[in-house]
């Protein structure tokens, strides 16, 4: 079963960048954002990660995103900063800087490119976690960083480090995710990284979920994870069933896409993607709006 309480919640959605029609940050569409999520049911924010297209949103940019945030969702719940990258000292004095606008986290992912052994992985954490008092999320996705944080990484940073309070796992891999659950600290949350996998991570005894779907349906995504927290597996299977089609289809390409496409489908246009992303095309449009209408989003 899932654990009591998790610090964060169960649903915490990735939320998407708005940019206005010159590919700048739209603020006013980013308070809308902000508050249809949490009126929608999420738990907390990620603010600025993968799916926020953190790598091409600059520090001043990412600054004056979580300030944003932070204003909108007026303490009705946490924001968690992504501040990860792949140096650990610019990273540790971005997380200092981001610790200062009153952030209740950070999200910071396994260093990219680089590839570092798993000695360095705890390192470079272990940096971060000393240089702030702020909880942290660890955010381990294999196919994005090119190296896989191992389950003992994981646990050693979670029993040696008091505010390493939880890990974002994408790992894929459920055996590596069930170590990491059985040896866990008490107070520590494991989160699916991918939507997909909720169910199977949270019969484990994962907490929930750092969502993708989130942005478009949460209050689909929610009802599937508190069925889980519920035990109710067999109404979780049905819900998650429901979703399935579309949970897979925004990744039809390369995230945020089609989220962004998605959420245009909706009625809530958050602008496009940036360089290197492209917009969606007609045709992936076409079959993504298929789908939504088949599960019955739009």
């Amino acid at each position: 079963m899932p654990i009591d309480n998790p610090r964060f919640g169960r649903l915490i959605t990735a939320m998407v960048t708005p940019f206005d029609e010159s590919g700048e940050l739209d603020a006013a569409r980013t308070e809308e954002l902000v508050d249809r999520l949490i009126v929608g049911g999420n738990d907390a924010l990620v603010i600025n990660g993968t799916t926020g297209e953190s790598p091409t949103v600059f520090y001043p940019q990412k600054m004056e995103l979580f300030n944003i945030a932070l204003a909108a969702a007026g303490k009705r719940v946490p924001i968690i900063a992504n501040v990860g990258d792949n140096c650990t000292a610019d990273t540790v004095s971005f997380a200092r800087d981001v610790a200062k606008l009153g952030v209740d986290g950070l999200m910071c992912v396994v260093p990219y490119y680089n590839k570092p052994p798993q000695e360095g992985l705890y390192q470079h954490f272990s940096a971060i976690a000393h240089a702030v008092d702020l909880p942290i999320v660890l955010y381990n996705i294999p196919g994005r960083c090119v190296i896989n944080m191992t389950a003992e990484t994981t646990l050693r940073l979670a029993h040696d480090l008091d505010n390493v309070v939880a890990v974002k796992e994408a790992s894929g891999d459920l055996a590596q995710i069930e170590r990491i659950i059985e040896g866990m600290p008490a107070d520590f949350d494991v989160y699916s990284g991918d939507d997909s996998a909720t169910l199977d991570i949270m019969r484990l005894g994962g907490s929930g979920v750092i969502s993708t779907i989130g942005n478009v349906c949460p209050d689909r995504m929610k009802a599937i994870v508190e069925l889980c927290a519920q035990g109710d597996w067999e109404a979780a299977e049905e819900e998650n069933a429901s979703l399935l089609p579309l949970m897979d289809g925004l990744f039809k390409t390369a995230n945020p896409i089609l989220v962004k496409e998605a959420l245009r489908l909706v009625g809530f246009p958050v602008g496009g993607v940036r360089l290197p992303l492209i917009d969606a095309t007609p045709e992936q449009s076409s079959e993504l709006e298929a789908t939504m209408k088949a599960v019955g989003v739009v």
